[in-house]
């Protein structure tokens, strides 16, 4: 229920309301130390209404930052490829879902993301305690848990809208909170970053 309000508000924005967002996101994001010093970010292609993360792909590869990019496995895993700018990128739909672009190139194995210095996670929304809420598809959480327990110690960053910043969203078990969340108004940090 919680998901589909979201979803919901999302639905509603404009092609412009969507683009002027990733245009704020990209700044406020390429100011985070964070990604100022990454060599490496796993980072993904937003779709839809989706929160625009293009330009902020595109602005890391001009750092020459390696950004992985996912591609979607049958059993919802993830395996990683490296972004080479949007012409290299490939739509893909996933059963009966919406189509999701993907690398092209060289797939790098589920590991690969843990070369990364930073992740930045899709979600609906993230609460004032760092708790996000994904799709409900358990991918990021498979991703997150591989971190753990290899060790890596990335920092994870979400990107919003600002509403979907919220007070409280439900939590399980397994959820772990992310360092900070980007919105187009600026950044918020939940957890201190050695």
């Amino acid at each position: 229920m919680l998901r589909r309000g979201f979803l919901a508000v999302r639905g509603g924005l404009t092609a412009d309301d969507v683009r002027d967002a990733a245009t704020a996101l990209a700044e406020r994001a390429l100011e985070l130390p964070e990604l100022a010093h990454a060599r490496t970010v796993a980072a993904y292609v937003s779709v839809g209404s989706e929160p625009g993360t293009l330009a902020l792909l595109d602005a890391l590869r001009a750092r020459d930052v390696r950004v992985l990019l996912p591609v979607l496995l049958p059993d919802n895993d993830l395996d990683w490829g490296t972004y080479a700018g949007p012409e290299s990128l490939v739509s893909v739909r996933h059963g009966g879902r919406m189509a999701l672009l993907e690398p092209a190139g060289e797939r790098l194995g589920p590991e690969a993301v843990r070369e990364a210095d930073a992740v930045l996670l899709p979600g609906l929304a993230v609460d004032a305690r760092g708790m996000r809420l994904g799709r409900g598809g358990g991918s990021y959480d498979r991703v997150l848990a591989r971190l753990e327990r290899a060790g890596a110690d990335p920092a994870l960053v979400v990107l919003l809208y600002d509403p979907e910043v919220v007070e409280r969203v439900p939590e399980e078990a397994h959820d772990r909170p992310v360092h900070a969340v980007v919105t187009p108004s600026g950044v918020r940090r939940f957890h201190r970053r050695p």
